[in-house]
């Protein structure tokens, strides 16, 4: 028989480890639903919102875009293929860009606002990959809509699962990557993603296709599709590599096309005359290189 000390014992020993119980279950870090627990629509909302959990991206981005594509006969297009440095601002993705050629010799100043599905070439490497298309071409003078600087206020919270611009095909699992294939419910020419391959673990982004546009001549308009291959830097995914293939029946130049970006950096501040077209010839000797 237990004295009422043992007794007294035992509660306490009980009350001990159901607290080191309830701390434990406080103190452990928090993981990622399985992607098993996840219907297809949920799969797609968790990756949008772990890459959209990494912006908005920082100020400033340098890079280096190496840009490549063959002739009709196959060879090399150097006309067409060429390397810049750039310079970008995230808020209105306003860029300053110099030409680099063989001998590391240095183009002029030029404006660029880089960007997809658009008469120029795509980027930043930071740039929203589940932005939609403009409903037109816009000119580089249009400033695009900055993103939001911060979170908004919470005034209510809301679970919801359901996709409003792309249905969820079919999932299924590569190694360590789950490969979703989209169908846009509408406006397939703005909804532009096609298939995503994410991180099975962390549902980071590894891989996209989406469609695009190849203008030739400022005239002639050309479907495309590219593949996005991501990486991770400063942990912020990235772009690094894009190959883009006509899907219609052009046959010329340019058919495929491959972008890489190189030497990625985010710089705590640049100067602001880069981002104003109207300054280079005043700061001609003040180029970065």
């Amino acid at each position: 028989m237990r004295t009422p000390t043992d007794r007294t014992r035992t509660r306490r020993l009980c009350k001990t480890l159901a607290l080191c119980a309830l701390f434990a279950a406080f103190a452990a870090p928090s993981s990622a639903p399985a992607a098993s627990a996840l219907k297809p629509d949920q799969l797609l909302a968790k990756i949008r919102q772990v890459f959209r959990s990494h912006r908005p991206p920082p100020p400033y981005v340098t890079y280096t875009l190496v840009r490549e594509q063959l002739t009709e006969q196959g060879y090399p297009d150097y006309v067409n293929s060429y390397t810049y440095h750039i310079w970008c601002r995230s808020l209105d993705r306003a860029a300053l860009g110099r030409k680099v050629f063989r001998d590391d010799a240095r183009g002029p100043l030029e404006f660029l606002r880089p960007e997809f599905n658009q008469d120029r070439d795509p980027g930043p490497p930071t740039a929203d990959v589940f932005e939609r298309a403009p409903a037109q071409p816009q000119a580089i003078d249009v400033v695009p809509t900055p993103e939001p600087s911060g979170l908004p206020a919470v005034i209510g919270s809301v679970t919801a699962y359901g996709e409003l611009e792309y249905r969820v095909t079919s999932v299924s699992t590569e190694g360590d990557l789950l490969h979703l294939q989209l169908r846009p419910i509408r406006d397939p020419n703005r909804n532009r993603l096609r298939d995503i391959y994410a991180d099975r673990q962390t549902y980071e982004l590894r891989k996209l296709t989406a469609t695009d546009k190849l203008f030739l001549d400022h005239v002639e308009v050309h479907p495309q599709l590219f593949t996005i291959t991501m990486g991770m830097l400063d942990g912020r995914p990235i772009v690094t590599a894009i190959h883009g293939i006509t899907t219609d029946d052009y046959t010329g130049d340019g058919r495929e096309v491959d972008y890489h970006f190189k030497d990625i950096e985010f710089p705590s501040s640049l100067p602001d005359w880069y981002f104003d077209a109207h300054s280079y010839a005043a700061h001609a000797n003040d180029a970065p290189l």
